[in-house]
């Protein structure tokens, strides 16, 4: 039984034999169900865009969800926030129409840092 383990642990098995195929599936094993068990913590990290940069998501059904930053529509000198929006979407996404859009403030909740934004084709 000694020796069967440190071959295990040494990999002296040849390729094709029966002892050879128990470990790479042992290892395809925890390779695939391990996340499922374990919590490794790896969640996304909600980084800050640089200015100028909108990150689009989709569901895959025409609807999408822009993060647009603060700094993209300073640019704009436009009163009506919902119209510098559609300009900054258009050239990314051609012509979409906004559901909806919100502010994202600052932790102290005082000064707009970007804009979250619903839209479908």
């Amino acid at each position: 039984m000694k020796r069967v383990l440190r071959n295990y642990l040494f990999w002296t098995y040849q390729r094709g034999s029966v002892h050879y195929d128990v470990m790479v599936s042992l290892i395809l094993a925890f390779i695939f169900l391990s996340p499922r068990v374990i919590d490794y913590h790896d969640r996304p990290v909600e980084r800050p865009l640089p200015p100028s940069q909108v990150l689009v998501k989709t569901d895959g059904h025409n609807n999408l969800t822009y993060r647009i930053d603060a700094a993209t529509l300073a640019s704009f000198h436009d009163n009506d926030v919902k119209q510098d929006l559609r300009a900054v979407i258009a050239p990314i996404s051609g012509y979409v129409t906004i559901d909806r859009y919100q502010a994202i403030t600052n932790p102290d909740g005082k000064k707009v840092i970007a804009y979250r934004v619903w839209a479908h084709r």
